[in-house]
């Protein structure tokens, strides 16, 4: 398979079950407000970078290109002042106000009707929040899970290159996610790519205050947009122990803290703040229980076994480590197995935000 005939063989794999539906008036306003109470008083949150990746090549795995040549990638480049904490995790509210949210009928009904299911079960709800922002993300894939190797349990490089790879689609565990933003930046919203990253995208448009869309997120490209003024999207002393917290003082205030220094403050108006709501869908009863009793899951050695097996047949070279879930090497050759390129093109008015390099943003 030629360069090009492989780049349009990746990139069709990545598109989502259905394209995604626009939602509006998502949440009332009262559900709005105690979802923002929780991040005040429950503080202090971490980076989403900080959470999630213990090295740039893990990182990496979850995007879209390669570097530009001669550049050698690090964490740095990708620190951009963007938290995020957990309302509900296996299926269960953490926070007892937020239950009627959680265990929303409305989204179980869209979820279902997204798949054509007879089921669905919420699973997982987060929040991403954040000031002025950059965006150095050129589009990414949520983490998806296999029957027998779940997000919740195994690296999110590994689950983005099994998605990615087009090898386990008989394993995938369907979801649904319906995401909110509330955001009152007149020129911040959610690049998308519906029809695989070698397509134009698509965008909603700003502003994006109670607005958001039903979609299959592990299986689309997509970003979110940096928003507020560029002079501010980099705050003095941001690094990867940098938290996110309620102003104890003041209900609508925020605070950025690296160590005990406060580095940036923000009121409730300049926050982008993401609610992310995620359900499992079963089209049958078949799939549901075959998905509950464990009777087909997948062993990380099955996983491994047909990753370095198609490697292989692609003419690339791969020894399997002693630590594959956590091998640089290893997962570097994964990702660029299955890496497609960067998409064609980004909206002009969401232009992808330039790396930082050296500790200064490049050109």
């Amino acid at each position: 398979m030629n360069t090009d005939a492989r780049r349009e063989h990746l990139s069709n794999i990545l598109r989502p079950a259905a394209p995604p539906r626009e939602l509006v008036d998502i949440y009332t306003e009262d559900q709005r407000q105690r979802l923002l109470d929780v991040v005040h008083r429950n503080g202090p949150w971490k980076l989403i970078i900080a959470q999630h990746f213990s090295s740039v090549d893990a990182l990496i795995a979850t995007l879209s290109g390669a570097m530009p040549a001669g550049i050698t990638p690090t964490l740095d480049m990708f620190l951009t002042p963007t938290f995020r904490g957990y309302y509900a995790s296996y299926s269960a509210p953490l926070y007892s106000e937020i239950a009627d949210c959680f265990y929303n009928q409305r989204f179980l009904d869209y979820a279902k009707s997204y798949w054509k299911a007879q089921y669905a079960k919420p699973q997982m709800m987060l929040f991403n929040v954040n000031g002025p922002c950059a965006n150095t993300d050129p589009g990414h894939l949520d983490t998806p899970s296999f029957r027998g190797v779940r997000y919740e349990s195994a690296p999110t490089w590994l689950c983005s290159v099994m998605g990615k790879s087009g090898l386990f689609k008989d394993y995938l565990i369907k979801m649904a996610q319906v995401i909110t933003w509330f955001s009152n930046d007149p020129q911040s919203g959610f690049t998308y790519w519906p029809e695989g990253p070698l397509n134009p995208p698509k965008r909603l448009m700003p502003p994006v205050y109670n607005r958001g869309v039903l979609v299959q997120n592990e299986m689309m490209l997509h970003r979110g947009e940096a928003n507020g003024p560029r002079d501010q999207q980099y705050p003095d002393g941001l690094g990867f122990d940098t938290v996110f917290q309620g102003d104890p003082s003041d209900r609508n205030g925020w605070l950025l803290k690296t160590g005990d220094r406060v580095i940036a403050r923000h009121s409730t108006d300049d926050l982008r703040f993401l609610v992310h709501w995620s359900a499992e869908v079963f089209e049958d009863y078949a799939e549901l229980k075959k998905n509950m009793d464990r009777s087909a899951d997948l062993t990380l050695d099955q996983v491994f076994e047909t990753l370095i097996k198609d490697v292989r047949s692609k003419g690339i070279e791969i020894t399997p480590p002693a630590d594959p879930l956590a091998d640089p090497l290893f997962i570097r050759t994964l990702n660029a197995a299955y890496d497609f390129g960067p998409p064609v093109q980004y909206p002009a008015d969401a232009p992808l935000s330039p790396l930082r390099i050296g500790g200064a943003r490049a050109a």
